[in-house]
């Protein structure tokens, strides 16, 4: 009897023990499942990120991930397809000690769905999300000294009206009274008469108004390069795909975007005349971003025509004031014909020369800042560098000239960039990424508006043995 006693007494104690240790068993289970689907979560978020574009890393120290993966076709999804992917196959390894015929898998877990809801691209709201990173890997650049010059080049640039004030106009005013006052007539012969030549040196010198620039301040105007894009192809003229905006919690880590260190960043990343990159496509790469043309030669023209334009008020400024230099445009307008015979002539004459002076002046800046020289915003009589001949001749009067004092070619292109508007200075600097990584292996359909840097996941798991989860996390390179 005892022994019987003894059979329904452990009976009853295992039917317990066992209920505890499958309870126990179900719990490891449990908890197993919730922390393999984070490990997993971890595993695969990071994945992803880890299919950063390596060449817009190599190339402009950026990290995005491009949702095409070398493809033509940019889709949300397919970075939805292969975070799934990283996730199932952590999930159910193959090959692994826990895999194989006759081993049962003690979680039996499956992804059921990954969805991206939030992602940044590149080019959302104005291009912030990319100039937030940059402002991030540039946090400790030193800016002083750049700030300092952009700075009081802005303002002297405002306070003399450089980018406002028309002297063309002006010139014009002084053209038209000479047409008014007209000019005196002569006896050729008997009962002919004829207008008396003006001979105005400044005319020669307004007739090379119309050639280009470049082709009057370079020695060999044929070294321009004259490489040519299909500007419609790129990022700041197609229409673009749109994330959901620049993360929040990432700029509260990292700060706010910085134009003033995007700047110097382009300054860094890119190339412009005299300091061309060789990966480059187009070789003037700010004079791009500033002008936004075709070709190469077109855009190196726009700036040097924008910096002929300021250096021609700056002068304007500076001649009229020089007593010197009014005092020998009078003389030489005093010392024509027409002017001796028609004393009302000698103030605009001699006005137009001043302005024509001052135009070849300006050549010659032109000149100086693109053969590497400095020339000074506003100058003094130490800094003027040509005679009223010049008008005379005036390609054989400029000089190439790599001293100086003031600002240089890289300077003033910084004080323009400056001045620019923020999207399209943004978007064209895109425009360059997209055509510099375009040339290399592998990227022949590349686009920034296809690359994000932070993303927010929504996955959902489930086990065989009945349980499911869900979660949504933040990932990104912040």
């Amino acid at each position: 009897m005892r022994k019987g006693y003894i059979t329904v007494f452990l009976t009853l104690s295992l039917t317990l023990i066992l209920s505890l240790v499958f309870t126990v068993i179900e719990g490891a289970r449990i908890s197993a499942i919730r922390m393999k689907f984070e490990c997993v979560a971890d595993i695969g978020m990071n994945s992803v990120l880890a299919e950063y574009h390596r060449e817009l890393l190599e190339q402009y120290d950026l990290l995005f991930v491009d949702m095409s993966y070398g493809g033509s076709h940019a889709d949300i999804g397919n970075t939805e397809a292969h975070l799934k992917n990283y996730m199932q196959k952590n999930l159910r390894p193959e090959g692994g000690l826990w895999s194989g015929p006759g081993v049962r898998d003690f979680l039996a877990m499956t992804t059921d769905q990954v969805r991206i809801g939030q992602y940044s691209i590149a080019s959302d709201e104005g291009g912030s999300v990319l100039k937030r990173q940059v402002t991030d890997r540039m946090s400790d650049y030193p800016l002083g000294a750049v700030l300092e010059k952009i700075s009081l080049g802005t303002s002297e640039i405002d306070k003399y009206g450089l980018e406002s004030r028309d002297v063309g106009a002006e010139r014009s005013r002084y053209e038209a009274e000479i047409e008014e006052i007209g000019r005196p007539v002569e006896e050729v012969e008997e009962g002919v008469f004829e207008e008396v030549p003006l001979d105005n040196p400044a005319d020669a010198a307004n007739a090379t108004r119309s050639i280009g620039v470049l082709n009057m301040v370079l020695e060999d105007a044929s070294s321009v390069s004259a490489v040519k894009v299909d500007a419609n192809q790129y990022i700041s003229h197609r229409s673009r795909m749109q994330g959901t905006g620049m993360c929040r919690e990432a700029a509260s880590l990292t700060g706010e975007p910085n134009e003033l260190v995007f700047q110097v960043y382009l300054f860094e990343k890119c190339g412009y005349y005299g300091e061309e990159m060789e990966k480059s496509l187009l070789k003037y790469q700010i004079e791009y971003i500033l002008a936004g043309k075709n070709v190469d030669w077109q855009n190196l023209e726009y700036v040097a025509r924008r910096l002929l334009r300021w250096r021609e008020v700056a002068n304007v400024i500076y001649i009229l004031s020089d007593s010197a230099k009014v005092a020998e445009a009078h003389a030489a307008a005093g010392a024509l014909a027409a002017v001796l015979a028609c004393p009302a002539l000698l103030e605009p004459v001699a006005y137009t020369i001043l302005f024509a002076w001052a135009y070849v002046e300006s050549l010659q800046d032109v000149k100086t800042l693109l053969s590497g020289g400095r020339v000074p915003i506003m100058k003094t009589a130490a800094d003027w560098k040509t005679g009223i001949n010049s008008l005379k001749n005036i390609r054989g009067s400029l000089t190439a000239d790599s001293g100086g004092r003031g600002l240089n070619y890289k300077e003033y292109l910084q004080i323009m960039v400056f001045l620019q508007n923020q999207e399209k200075r943004t978007f064209r600097a895109m425009d360059i990424m997209e055509m510099d990584i375009r040339r290399t292996p592998g990227n022949a359909a590349f686009r920034m508006d296809a690359c994000f840097d932070t993303y927010e996941a929504g996955l959902s798991v489930s086990s065989r043995f009945g349980y499911a989860y869900e979660m949504t996390r933040l990932y990104g390179f912040y």
